[in-house]
């Protein structure tokens, strides 16, 4: 068993996550694609950074926080028999939301309240972590569920897919923390203090006493349900650290993209959060490394005229001939340079991974499941 094959076989959650533009997303749908069609089961490939293309790629006209199954008939198409099911979902953070107040609030009273709350639209898709927290949330609810056999996660770009890994804690903190205490006091009891009247009273000239009480009322409500919002954070905190949980890191040879994969390689390692693999795409081909096809470019480069006469006349005029064939030995050195010196990132950044693995430049876009099938064998291999 392959590498990869054998850390998606081993594993039930898979976290990919790394800076924007570097193919993160057709990473995670390729791994999913390969792990139904190799492996079996049920598997769910659940996008948090919001990229429709992912249903394109797999053959779907739209699809959001209900998985939706790629149908069989997709991958007939291309000549595929999987043997288990591949399943896709956008996360939607307003549903979400309200799924999870329907769970979790103490009664129907409250969760009425809640969901008829003026501000509850705006505050659920705007304040602090609401988007990571929710995330997290679905992700838990997914895994706890045992519908799938394995769900591969497309993070946010990286920095903030560190949110991502730290919203429950941050979102439990803000539930307890003294400014939120502040905030609703005076809406929790009629008295307020002397020394804290004249926040209230900029406060209200500032915002609008409605305003205030609709905030104070909202947050009021969700802390009958601080509870649970603690102990589901403990609960996802144990399933990122369980030993069937995986980061793939992924990344391109570029400074910036480098710089961000080697922040979260850190980041991961000082969680103490299993790095499973790394994945590098858009890397130049290994063929560029090799000596004796340097040899010949360095040939052409200083004596084109001798491999232009050895050629057929029908290829085109001698001084044109030699002209290219000088410009390709050129030019094959300028790569080689390039090629050289992104093996060496390679062995730089391929320290601390179990795995890993290069993605050459492709020919053609990825824009349906053949394609994430074809970068899915070269992952695989």
């Amino acid at each position: 068993m392959r590498e990869i094959e054998r850390l998606l076989a081993a594993k039930e959650i898979v976290v990919t996550c790394g800076a924007g533009g570097v193919g993160k997303t057709t990473t995670a749908a390729a791994l999913g694609s390969m792990a139904a069609v190799h492996l079996g089961g049920k598997v769910l490939v659940l996008t948090v950074d919001p990229a429709r293309r992912l249903a394109t790629a797999m053959g779907l006209e739209s699809f959001g926080n209900v998985e939706t199954q790629v149908s069989p008939e997709a991958f007939a198409e291309i000549g595929v028999e999987p043997r288990g099911e591949l399943w896709a979902a956008m996360l939607d953070t307003k549903a979400s939301w309200d799924d999870l107040v329907r769970r979790h609030a103490p009664d129907a009273k409250t969760r009425d309240a809640i969901l008829a709350n003026p501000l509850y639209q705006n505050i659920t898709g705007k304040f602090v972590q609401s988007h990571d927290y929710i995330a997290m949330e679905r992700l838990y609810e997914l895994h706890t569920s045992g519908t799938y056999d394995l769900i591969i996660v497309d993070t946010p770009p990286t920095r903030h897919a560190i949110d991502f890994l730290e919203a429950p804690e941050r979102m439990a903190d803000f539930f307890s923390s003294k400014f939120l205490r502040l905030l609703i006091a005076p809406y929790k009891s009629r008295f307020v203090n002397f020394a804290s009247r004249p926040f209230y009273s900029v406060a209200d000239r500032i915002l609008g006493s409605a305003f205030l009480q609709d905030i104070a009322e909202f947050f009021i409500l969700f802390q009958s349900m601080y509870d649970g919002f603690v102990e589901r954070a403990r609960a996802v905190e144990r399933v990122l650290e369980d030993r069937r949980t995986a980061f793939v890191v992924v990344s391109t040879l570029e400074a910036a993209p480098v710089d961000e994969a080697e922040f979260f390689i850190e980041a991961l390692s000082a969680k103490k959060l299993h790095l499973g693999a790394l994945v590098l795409n858009k890397v130049l081909p290994d063929y560029l490394c090799d000596d004796d096809a340097a040899k010949v470019a360095r040939r052409l480069c200083h004596d084109a005229a001798t491999a232009a006469a050895a050629l057929p006349k029908t290829v085109g005029p001698p001084d044109e001939v030699e002209r290219v064939l000088g410009e390709l030995g050129e030019s094959f050195l300028n790569f080689q340079v390039v090629a050289k010196r992104e093996a060496e990132q390679r062995a730089e950044l391929a320290v601390k991974p179990d795995i890993v693995v290069s993605v050459p430049y492709q020919d053609r876009d990825i824009y349906d499941l053949s394609g994430l099938l074809a970068v899915g064998e070269i992952l695989w291999a």
